[in-house]
């Protein structure tokens, strides 16, 4: 068996190993957190229960960046771009509170001393300081001092499941001190070696295959088969295994590692329960690192349901709902309520497990109970999955207000309904008049928006491997008016979208909790032709389509993209100053429902009920306000055509009644609330 020595064998001198602990996030980690230890400061503030709406006090309406997405003006950063005050003004005169800014520290992986490009939107980080692609520490700081100073804070990211193949990881497959115990990561004895396929020249690991994977796990090297296999491709990722090639470690042997990833062959999983807990170690100093150096205010926990991994007498190995995963969140959230700040999670589980989870962890949660079924309704003109969803989260004991209702971010539109199919997918569910298997359930779903998302019906959207649709908020909106070519896209065609989109910032802005939206959002963009991005899709990644650059301020309409490489995507809203100069433009009519939603203070609400209704494309959500200023009703028709219904509200006592969005007296509420609303309109009513 032929097999291939990694690259930088020739640079195992101690030169190397020191150059590599220079760089490696432990060893920068460890000097940062050791400034906190023995200090009173730790101790003034509670950290064992979740803190959801002190968190969403502290900012309740959040912009999303994308660093790699952001076009700036001519010779400056991303962090320059993002710390203008011109541009904190305009948030603040719309309502945007936080920015989070996405992972900007070092990312990708090191070959000898030469670091390589992240091979997924920075989400591979190897290192503590700011990636030179977005600009500098002290840009960063700059950053965060300018949103203080507009009563705004920024928004950080950690990721505790993995990094990239970063100085910790080489380190690792040199043996060297703890580094090994960072990562799921198994020596395989030489006499084995046989069972190991050969690494392609120029490549530094190798995916295994499922045989191999079930040979290794019986000879009791690792816990075998996980799950589900995320970002699964035939021929490029057939499970969640992968061997390193030949590496030298700074004791002289020649060693092959098997190491686990449940994303990419590049972002090699963490290990939470080492003896030598190296993991936690160094996640705690990048926590630290960007609350005491960056002045972050809150840390998103990225992928944070993955921390635990064990194998099983029979079947796959228990990967998710792990009970690793619910103590290691809670150790990374108290700690930084220690330290003064709040954390969120994006977390694609069962509705149990982000209850679980939520339980002394994070502070609040992505709203992936209630996101794609918005959109659902959405495209198809029906609520009752919606409404199924949020029941299910009521039942779970989930407050609404716990949790953060976005927009576009980043990822694709998930369609993986995990509720469905793995924990329940034998419960029995009444949908469309039929009672379904949660499996039976999902597929249905599933198959219903991919017809109306892609493929003939609408061609610009792409399938994201088995998670979802890779799609902008806008193109949902197109999809889902029946315009199947973007380029027919006119002013009325516009106008359409702009209301459907509207709908969903209605939705999820309209209801307890923290509202998020991207600068996708903001200036209406459509997806990138697939040609354009080919590059990056080579692997199958189809997400790149809808990362397309964009330029908030109009600051550079000559440029074709950004820093990052990614081309300019069409902007059916344009520039945000522009668009706040037209009262009837996305931004300004955002702005209007921001100030509604802070002036009753909507995100302080309990929402009491959502009612039965009869139209199949409406919903209808009740909600108690803080502090007597009476009961906000949010009806949305998500249907094709209008509605007129009367919707009894039990428990809502008599007052006057009132439109919001226009400002209308309605007269006397008695009990029923009469609804009448156009196709795929909404409107809010208080009742006081």
């Amino acid at each position: 068996m032929s097999t291939h020595h990694s690259s930088t064998d020739a640079n195992d001198a101690t030169g190397y190993i020191d150059w590599l602990l220079e760089h490696a996030m432990l060893e920068q980690g460890a000097a940062i957190s050791r400034r906190y230890a023995g200090s009173g400061a730790m101790w003034q503030r509670p950290y064992a229960a979740t803190q959801p709406r002190a968190a969403s006090a502290l900012a309740s309406v959040w912009f999303a960046a994308y660093p790699g997405a952001i076009i700036t003006r001519p010779g400056h950063s991303v962090l320059a771009a993002l710390g203008e005050p011109a541009l904190w003004r305009v948030f603040a005169d719309i309502g945007i509170q936080a920015l989070h800014t996405g992972p900007m520290k070092r990312a990708g992986g090191v070959t000898g001393e030469t670091f390589t490009p992240s091979i997924d939107g920075h989400f591979d980080r190897i290192g503590l300081e700011i990636d030179p692609a977005f600009g500098t520490t002290e840009e960063f700081v700059a950053m965060s001092k300018t949103a203080t100073s507009v009563g705004a804070i920024i928004i950080d990211d950690v990721v505790p499941g993995h990094t990239g193949k970063g100085p910790d990881f080489r380190l690792a497959e040199r043996a060297y001190g703890d580094y090994p115990g960072i990562y799921h990561m198994v020596e395989i004895a030489h006499e084995d070696w046989a069972l190991l396929p050969p690494v392609a020249p120029g490549k530094d690991s190798v995916n295994l295959l499922p045989d191999v994977v079930a040979a290794l796990a019986e000879k009791g090297y690792i816990v075998g088969a996980l799950t589900r296999t995320i970002f699964y491709e035939p021929g490029v990722k057939e499970t969640d295994w992968s061997a390193t090639a030949v590496v030298r470690g700074v004791d002289g042997v020649e060693r092959r590692w098997v190491y686990l990833h449940y994303f990419k062959d590049g972002q090699p999983t963490l290990n939470w329960l080492d003896p030598t807990f190296a993991a936690p170690r160094l996640i705690m100093g990048d926590c630290f690192h960007s609350l005491g150096v960056l002045g972050a205010s809150m840390l998103r926990l990225d992928a944070n349901g993955f921390l635990g991994v064990e194998r099983r007498a029979e079947g796959p190995a228990w990967s998710e709902g792990h009970p690793l995963s619910v103590t290691a969140n809670q150790v990374i959230a108290g700690m930084v309520r220690k330290a003064g700040g709040f954390t969120f999670q994006e977390l694609n589980l069962t509705v149990d497990d982000i209850a679980a989870m939520s339980n002394g962890g994070a502070d609040l949660s992505y709203d992936f109970i209630t996101r794609p079924a918005c959109q659902v309704a959405l495209a198809t003109g029906d609520a009752e999955f919606l409404r199924l969803m949020l029941h299910i989260m009521h039942e779970q004991g989930i407050d609404p207000a716990s949790l953060v209702h976005a927009l576009q971010n980043h990822d694709e539109l998930t369609l993986e309904l995990v509720h469905f199919w793995t924990l329940h997918n034998a419960d029995r569910f009444t949908l469309g008049g039929r009672t379904l298997s949660g499996g039976e359930l999902r597929e249905q779903i599933r198959a219903t928006m991919y017809e109306r998302l892609t493929g003939e019906n609408a061609p610009y959207n792409l399938r994201f491997v088995t998670n979802g649709v890779a799609c902008t908020t806008a193109s949902i909106a197109a999809a889902a008016l029946g315009i199947r070519d973007l380029d027919a896209i006119g002013p009325e065609e516009t106008a359409a979208i702009r209301e459907a989109h509207l709908l969903l910032v209605l939705y999820n802005a309209f209801q307890p909790g923290v509202f998020a939206l991207s600068g996708w959002d903001l200036v209406g963009a459509l997806p990138l032709p697939p040609d354009a991005v080919a590059d990056l899709m080579a692997d199958g990644d189809t997400r790149w389509i809808h990362r397309g650059a964009y330029d908030l301020l109009g600051v550079a309409p000559e440029a074709t993209g950004s820093h990052a490489g990614l081309p300019r995507a069409r902007s059916l809203y344009g520039a945000l100053p522009d668009q706040l100069r037209d009262p009837g433009s996305f931004a300004s009519r955002l702005r209007h429902l921001l100030d509604l939603r802070r002036r009753y203070r909507i995100y302080e609400s309990r929402q009491l009920a959502v009612p039965a209704v009869q139209a199949p494309g409406l919903l209808v959500m009740v909600h108690a306000l803080p502090d007597g200023l009476g009961t906000e009703v949010t009806a949305i028709n998500f249907g094709a055509g209008p509605v007129d219904e009367a919707v009894r509200l039990e428990g809502v006592g008599a007052g006057i009644l009132q439109e919001l969005l226009s400002g209308a007296l309605l007269g006397e509420f008695e009990g029923t609330l009469h609804v009448e609303l156009g196709p795929r309109q909404g409107k809010a009513y208080l009742i006081q």
